[in-house]
């Protein structure tokens, strides 16, 4: 059975995990992650404890921070554990890098520069402070980190408090014993989570910030002029087309959350330019295009909309599939395949920036 696991530090392993360890239906998640002598323990959802198979234990412990030697009743960080249903890693790598050029060629190639030139037409008769795009960016990548940040800050207080009880509950001999050893534990474990990309929150991040300006899509594929329809139909296929792999990817490496909620934000994506262009239809008559109102609108959505991407694949899926993710440490087949597919992504979108 091939089973990845997700560390703390980001790091992906594989472990042979057997059926009598994990029962029928493994769990996709582990919490309170802690070692005896060699062997590695694991709370599963039904908080009982649970025995990993020796492979799964000692690739764990391998790759465990180099500083920290596991000893008896240690703590280490939660597994996030997970399959990629059958795709080799080299294709799963391929589509999560072509994904992540596509995202970031579209913040800066699609929604900034369009939010520019929005914010540069005559009919506005000339803005008093000239960065005013830039300045929207700047705020939805802020945003978008703050929301991030808050979230992982109560999450790791969540799990401070989850960590300690449970190991109060799986260890009373340490009601006895020194309470600050236990304390420091806890707080390397929390220290050691490192936000990523199968996070549920961080996936929703990314599907609204392509959510806001394919609304705008949709409206514009409606009102656009019948000498522009044709070559706009074409290249909107290509963009949502493009924009759905992206997205799709990341949400198919959720593990956390039922398949119900993989099918509804999926469903989420593909209706929301049909959505736009029922919008466009019902506004058709009455829309102006030259509006000052209007312009304002979508120029300050498609420039919050960039800042977003911007945050989402910088940070969450440029930096850390490279600098922490399966790429760190991956063989020269993964790394130049990941590369090409990034560059593909990029260069994609881009071309694509010519029409739409």
């Amino acid at each position: 059975m091939r089973r990845f696991c997700v560390k703390g530090d980001g790091g992906e392993v594989m472990a042979m995990v057997t059926a009598s360890a994990l029962g029928p239906t493994p769990p996709t998640q582990y919490t309170g992650c802690h070692s005896h002598g060699e062997e590695l323990f694991c709370y599963g959802p039904d908080t009982e404890e649970t025995l990993f198979a020796p492979e799964a234990a000692a690739a764990a412990i391998q790759t465990s921070a180099a500083s920290a030697e596991p000893d008896e009743g240690s703590s280490t960080e939660g597994q996030n554990c997970h399959f990629h249903a059958g795709v080799d890693g080299n294709i799963f790598t391929v589509l999560k890098q072509f994904g992540t050029g596509v995202i970031i060629s579209t913040a800066f190639v699609h929604l900034y520069t369009h939010a520019n030139l929005m914010f540069a037409n005559e009919c506005l008769g000339g803005l008093q402070y000239e960065a005013t795009t830039s300045a929207i960016v700047v705020a939805g990548a802020f945003l978008t980190f703050l929301l991030q940040y808050s979230s992982f800050r109560l999450y790791d207080a969540r799990s401070r408090t989850v960590a300690s009880s449970q190991s109060d509950m799986g260890h009373p001999e340490s009601m006895n014993g020194d309470v600050s050893d236990k304390s420091s534990q806890t707080n390397v474990q929390v220290k050691e989570h490192v936000p990523r990309m199968d996070d549920p929150l961080s996936v929703l991040i990314l599907e609204a910030g392509i959510i806001f300006h394919s609304a705008i899509i949709g409206v514009t594929l409606v009102v656009a002029g019948d000498s522009f329809y044709r070559i706009l139909v074409v290249v909107i296929i290509f963009h949502q087309m493009f924009e759905g792999l992206a997205l799709g990817v990341r949400i198919s490496n959720l593990n956390t959350i039922p398949t119900w909620k993989k099918l509804l934000m999926a469903s989420a994506f593909a209706l929301i330019t049909p959505l736009g262009m029922a919008i466009g239809l019902g506004a058709l008559n009455s829309f102006n295009g030259n509006d000052r109102s209007t312009i304002i609108a979508i120029a300050t959505l498609d420039a919050f909309s960039a800042g977003i991407l911007v945050w989402t694949g910088f940070v969450q899926m440029w930096s850390h599939d490279w600098m922490y993710g399966e790429l760190r440490d991956a063989g020269a087949v993964q790394t130049g395949l990941g590369m090409f597919a990034l560059v593909a992504g990029l260069v994609a979108m881009s071309v694509l920036g010519k029409w739409a």
